[in-house]
Order: structure tokens, then sequence, then C-alpha cells
């Protein structure tokens, strides 16, 4: 699909690779309707064209905004839906509040699911469409200290795997965007340190954006970006518990900053 043929429905479009990806999908040709909770983000001042051409102020975690988006998505004629939107989560499981793992896996898990649905009588109907899930490298592979983020990002690759095989011969096309730690305001310091401690690469959002335009542009179900993640995504999924020792940095600095 080439860009100038997509109207986008891209959530959590206001800030960090959300922002980014609406900007080079604008860029290329594509026409955007961006999702969040607040209102429509100013535009940047290096990029005074508002890369966002319509707006939706929702919060899909409530089953009446899930409805507003689908809602205006039809009358958008869009084609592609992006999940961008999502919340962090990092510490050792045991300073983990209960409130915040039910609040990360509605945001990063069910809400998707649900919009998804919601969309699908619609998308069927386009002659042709794609949905992209903003997974993450730590959906696949588990590192100390991300158990809750991880969790909702594995079940988000599975949803989306299973959905993929469900859709199969219809016009919608399930694919999955596999980002790995990024420089954006979503991760706080704690994270930054924890990545400086274990070596960690992190990635400019323009990088992130850039994978999302050749992943709707190409015939791949599945990209993730950077190396070793790319590399440890396959290992992890073949060797499992072998590969559990090659933690056990992450286990120390999570050991010795706990919260």
């Amino acid at each position: 699909m080439k860009g100038t043929e997509m109207r986008v429905v891209l959530t959590g479009a206001s800030g960090g690779i959300g922002q980014a990806m609406a900007e080079r999908l604008a860029a290329a040709g594509a026409a955007v309707l961006g999702v969040g909770r607040g209102e429509q983000p100013p535009a940047a001042a290096a990029q005074p064209a508002q890369p966002v051409g319509a707006w939706v102020q929702a919060d899909l975690a409530q089953a009446e905004g899930v409805a507003r988006v689908a809602e205006a998505a039809s009358a958008w004629r869009a084609n592609v839906v992006v999940h961008a939107a999502g919340l962090p989560a990092f510490g050792a499981m045991a300073t983990t509040p209960t409130a915040q793992m039910q609040a990360v896996l509605q945001t990063n898990l069910l809400a998707p699911m649900a919009l998804t649905q919601a969309l699908l009588p619609h998308l069927l109907r386009r002659p042709q469409a794609q949905v992209v899930f903003v997974g993450s490298a730590l959906g696949r592979i588990g590192v100390p200290g991300f158990s809750v983020y991880g969790a909702s990002k594995a079940g988000l690759h599975g949803f989306a795997e299973a959905l993929r095989r469900e859709l199969a011969g219809t016009s919608v096309r399930i694919k999955t965007l596999g980002p790995r730690s990024t420089r954006t305001g979503f991760n706080g310091s704690a994270v930054e340190a924890f990545n400086l401690a274990t070596g960690t690469a992190m990635d400019r959002p323009e990088a992130v954006a850039e994978a999302l335009l050749r992943l709707l542009e190409g015939g791949q179900a599945e990209r993730f970006l950077g190396f070793p993640e790319r590399l440890a995504v396959r290992l992890n999924g073949a060797l499992g518990a072998w590969l559990d020792n090659g933690f056990s940095k992450h286990r120390r600095h999570l050991e010795a900053n706990p919260s």
C-alpha cells in the first residue's frame, strides 16, 4: 500500500513515537486521524504544518471512547489502523501496585483488542486494509523489571498472530511492529539508568516511525527493530530457558534499584 493510499487511524498520536509516526505518515502522503485522551497537540516549531488531519478525543479504556473512535474511523473511510497508544511499567514485581498492572493491561492490551473488534466490520468492507499493533521486543524477550509491560505486549503479539491467521484470505492484513527502547518521555529516568547500566541501546522515535512506514508499504507481517534485539527475539523463541543466565546484570541492577 502506498502512502498516498493510506487513511490512517493512529492512537497515541499526541506524543512520543505516536507524534513521530504522524509526521512520517503525513510526509509520505497519508491522511492521519489522530486519537488521544487530550486535545489535538500543537504542531512542532520545526514542522508548522499539522501532520494530523483530524482528531478524536477519546479514552480507549472506556467503551464509549472505543465507540466514538470506531464511528469517526468509519466516517473517515479509514483503511489503516495503528495501535500506538500505551502505558509504561518498570520496576521489580514486588513493588508494582496492582492498580498500575490493571491500567497497563487495559491500555496496552484490552483497548486495542476492543477497538479492533469494533472496526473490523468497516475494515472488511474496504478493498484493502491494514491493522498494525505496536508491540515491543520486551513482549518477545522476558527482561527483568518489565514483567508487567512485557506481559501486555506479549498478549498483544499473541492476539495479532491469531487474528492474522483468522483473517487470512480477507482484505485485512494484521501486522506487528516491535520497537526496542526508544528515546521519548515514555521512558522515565529509572529506565534510562537501567538501559545505561545494562548496555541497552535506545532508538530515536523517527527510526520507529520510518520502520512503521516500511511495514505498511511492504508485505511482511512482523518487523522488529535493532540488533541484538532482533536476534534475541528469535533465540528466545527457540531456546527459551537456556537464555535465563544472560540477564544477570539486568537482575542485579533491578535488585539494587527495586522501585
